[in-house]
């Protein structure tokens, strides 16, 4: 043991240091990144491979002995791909991605070892563990919100989203993608890859890095069993034009079983031979994705490699997995490196891509975006003609893509099937094949993938890394792509600097879906957004008209971090509003439509555009008898919560503002409250909990097929007759 006043002032809180390496003297003098370099000269330089063996163990050390200071945490996987991360960062990459969310003990691990975790205030190996898995600390699986680290990482198949998004935005920049074997088995990941590169075939300045180690969380991962050459086929099959595979088995002198070996075991030569040849690998395949061919990097080592255990034994630690336990302590020792050689691994680790990640990476700054100048609004005459509110909003979409060359709008279904084909002409559809018919043309913003996740994903990728982009969707098939989605409002949330809000736009409503029946009827979607207002940035907006939806988009489009989405029919319908009324409905949570004076009041709360047919209609009816009727469209329902309902002031571009209670009761007052919408009911929750009235609600039931919307709403008893029927009955 080396005597503690040797010790870097980082590495208190280190439980054990190793005895002298062999060949240190030799390869160990001096940091293999020279002063004033950002990355190594050759990754054939010995002094180099030498330290990257270094840095790849000091990785494995400090996420093992970090997740045992909590029994808790994931240190398996990335210690089968710790050569794989060493070799990047020696060979000057910072700008690193992960599909793993797993994975998140070894890129705070990174992140530490290049000071950029010094941000947050943790300077040493005890602060690192003290502050993992803690609140407003290193949480379980990777944020965004930690310094360096750019993307957030849960589920599993998300990853490649971020990296093509940072591909697209910086070309010169080369964004690593993690990707775990076991999540390999996702069908997005390839198809995503698919749709990109035939849309932007110049983009390739992304590296996926394929994890694998024969394992996913509980069992062998399903690509286990693949040999070698069926591995490269498959990813030759889905269009990568230079598979790169280094495998840990051809290096093995210890005699170790099957086809997936731990290179730790390995002698000293072998291991400089095996990590010179994941340098190489890594270098090569670096090299040819910035150079024009998309390529694939596959780092073929068991899972657990050089930690307490093997394969998905490795995968977490259980209670019994502390610092104390057997395993634990045997790994670490195993592991330990003297303190010469942690500091030699900080040194290249603070130096290399010029600097900490949090200094470097393109997520830590706000990205430039051009001023869209005026927006061409058209407010339409007040009970006019009628009109289709997507194709009004559709103009305002074709302005912004025009003053924003890296816009894009995103849609599965079709923009012409939902009412915004003009936008496929302003814009075009990016395709290889030129087609006027269709507006198809290899240069367009207009990205139609048939994948919902892959719409989302590089809408919310690009909205996450500083680009205007639109998602749309039918609102019956949208629940595909919210999981990234909300993956990405959520880092919003927490992001230390400005991001235009990720903005989606659902049409195709059930209510106007008869005839294709309850297949595209799922509207049950709307209830994952009332829940996830209470988040504190997400906003789900309901115009009312053609007026209504192009001050919604307006709005969007002026807010920073947060997720917007806007509903909204694709069919004609009356113009009810003007701008400013539904400007003023975004500050106020709605807007009064109509009203009349009678013996007793009922107010209609009001969610959605084609459901105020029969609403309006329910109004004549009572009228007529002559009770008094207020009927309020709600815009943006998320205004109508308490603010103690929302978690407002956790997130970054907080908005504090919610309808006082004496403006409430002045809009929702009165003797009997019906909320209605042709959605989900949970969306009415912010009006029904501050009401004190008799109150009631009527809301989507479930879907079939019908001839038209208004056998629909009768099929879900959303008609004038049971409206004013139920009326009557609160008012007595």
């Amino acid at each position: 043991m080396t005597i503690a006043s040797d010790i870097p002032t980082f590495c208190q809180g280190i439980q054990y240091f190793g005895k002298e390496l062999p060949e240190f003297e030799k390869y160990g003098k001096q940091a293999a990144i020279g002063q004033g370099k950002s990355a190594i000269d050759s990754p054939t330089d010995p002094a180099a491979v030498y330290q990257t063996i270094l840095a790849a163990d000091a990785l494995r050390y400090l996420i093992l002995q970090v997740t045992a200071s909590k029994a808790s945490g994931h240190p398996g996987g990335f210690a089968s791909i710790a050569e794989g991360i060493a070799a990047l960062v020696m060979l000057g990459y910072k700008n690193i991605i992960t599909e793993v969310g797993h994975h998140a003990p070894g890129f705070y691990s990174n992140m530490f070892l290049d000071r950029s975790l010094e941000k947050m205030g943790i300077k040493t190996v005890e602060q690192l563990r003290e502050r993992f898995r803690e609140m407003h600390g290193l949480l379980g699986h990777l944020s965004g919100y930690i310094p360096g680290l750019l993307n957030p990482a849960g589920p599993l198949g998300q990853g490649q989203h971020f990296a093509m998004a940072g591909a697209k935005l910086h070309p010169d920049v080369l964004f690593p993608v993690t990707i775990g074997d076991g999540g390999l088995g996702e069908p997005y990941i390839m198809s995503s890859f698919g749709h990109f590169h035939t849309a932007y075939p110049e983009v390739t300045n992304f590296l996926p890095i394929l994890v694998w180690n024969g394992y996913s969380q509980e069992h062998h991962s399903m690509v286990s069993t693949k040999p070698n050459e069926e591995m490269i086929e498959y990813w030759q099959g889905n269009g990568f034009q230079e598979i790169i595979l280094v495998n840990a088995k051809d290096y093995d002198d210890a005699n170790q079983p099957g086809e997936y070996v731990d290179s730790s075991q390995f002698s000293w030569q072998k291991r400089m031979e095996f990590t010179q040849g994941v340098l190489e690998a890594t270098d090569r395949a670096a090299k040819s994705a910035l150079g024009g061919k998309l390529t694939v990097l596959i780092v073929k080592q068991l899972k657990g490699a050089g930690v307490h255990a093997k394969g998905s034994k490795s995968h977490n630690l259980y209670g019994y997995h502390t610092l104390d336990n057997e395993d634990i302590i045997a790994a670490l020792k195993n592991l330990a490196l003297p303190p010469e050689a942690w500091q030699l691994v900080r040194t290249n680790f603070e130096r290399a891509a010029g600097g900490p990640a949090c200094d470097r990476v393109v997520t830590e700054k706000e990205f430039p975006i051009p001023d869209l100048g005026e927006l061409p609004l058209d407010e339409f005459a007040v009970k006019g003609d009628k009109k289709v509110a997507t194709t009004a909003m559709g103009e305002l979409i074709a302005h912004v893509g025009k003053k924003d060359p890296n816009f894009i709008l995103s849609n599965a279904d079709g923009n012409a099937a939902s009412g915004i084909n003009n936008v496929n002409i302003a814009l075009k559809i990016v395709h290889p094949t030129v087609d006027d018919l269709y507006f198809q043309a290899p240069i367009g913003q207009v990205y139609e993938p048939l994948s919902e996740d892959a719409c989302a994903g590089l809408a919310a990728g690009l909205a996450l890394f500083g680009a205007r982009t639109l998602w749309c969707s039918y609102e019956s098939f949208a629940i595909n792509g919210l999981p990234i989605w909300q993956t990405v409002t959520q880092a919003m949330a927490e992001l230390r600097h400005p991001t235009p809000s990720t903005i989606t736009l659902f049409t195709a409503g059930a209510l106007e879906q008869g005839r294709n029946g309850w297949t595209h009827q799922r509207p049950e979607i709307e209830n994952y957004f009332a829940a996830m207002m209470r988040n504190g940035n997400i906003f789900p907006l309901f115009p009312c008209d053609a007026n209504s939806i192009q001050a919604c988009y307006e709005w969007a489009l002026a807010t920073k971090n947060k997720g917007i989405t806007i509903t909204a029919s694709k069919s004609p319908l009356p113009v009810l509003t003007t701008f400013e009324q539904t400007r003023q409905a975004l500050h106020d949570g709605g807007i009064v439509l109509h009203e009349t004076e009678g013996k007793k009041k009922v107010v209609f709360a009001v969610i959605g555009d084609m459901v105020l047919i029969p609403v309006l209609d329910a109004a004549n009816h009572l009228e007529n008898e002559g009770i008094g009727v207020r009927v309020v469209s709600i815009i943006s329902p998320r205004r109508l919560y308490r603010p103690g309902d929302v978690a407002w002031d956790t997130v970054s571009e907080p908005d504090s503002h919610f309808l006082e209670d004496e403006e409430f009761d002045r809009i929702f007052g009165g003797d009997a409250l019906i909320g209605v919408t042709g959605g989900a009911s949970g969306m009415l929750e912010p009006i029904m909990l501050r009401s004190s009235v008799k109150r009631d609600t009527f809301a989507w039931r479930r879907g079939e097929t019908a001839s038209s919307a208004g056998q629909v709403m009768e099929f879900n008893n959303l008609t004038a007759e049971a409206l004013a029927k139920r009326a009557t009955e609160l008012v007595g």
